[in-house]
């Protein structure tokens, strides 16, 4: 089953990326959006900890847990989460927020570069 993602950039400096799971039979899988776009980190941590997509190393999941991690400041969770979106075996085109398409493996390597610039900043 072939799924597309949408994306959307959150506005927080350490929040690269969130997405909306959609397979194409139109059938929603629950990746904490709505959570993460309204700033229920602690909601979206714990929803995603529990679900199955970090179990079977889905993009989407992954790359939304690592952005919850990263706003709660645990930039090592959250480089292992973008680490295992790039690693993963499934990966599949996301939409970007701006219309654009890219693979899921990009956007979580754009995720983790995020992060690191992020995280240098925080340090100083």
């Amino acid at each position: 089953m072939r799924k597309t993602l949408v994306l959307a950039v959150l506005a927080a400096a350490t929040s690269p990326v969130a997405a909306i799971a959609v397979d194409t039979d139109a059938d929603r899988v629950d990746v904490a959006y709505e959570a993460l776009s309204e700033g229920r980190t602690a909601e979206a941590i714990a929803k995603l900890d529990r679900s199955e997509g970090v179990q079977t190393s889905d993009p989407a999941t992954l790359i939304n847990l690592g952005t919850a991690y990263a706003r709660e400041g645990r930039f090592t969770e959250a480089r292992d989460m973008f680490n295992a979106a790039m690693n993963s075996q499934d990966h599949y085109y996301l939409e970007l927020a701006d219309g654009s398409w890219v693979d899921s493996r990009k956007a979580a390597k754009a995720a983790l570069k995020n992060l690191e610039k992020n995280a240098s900043i925080a340090l100083r």
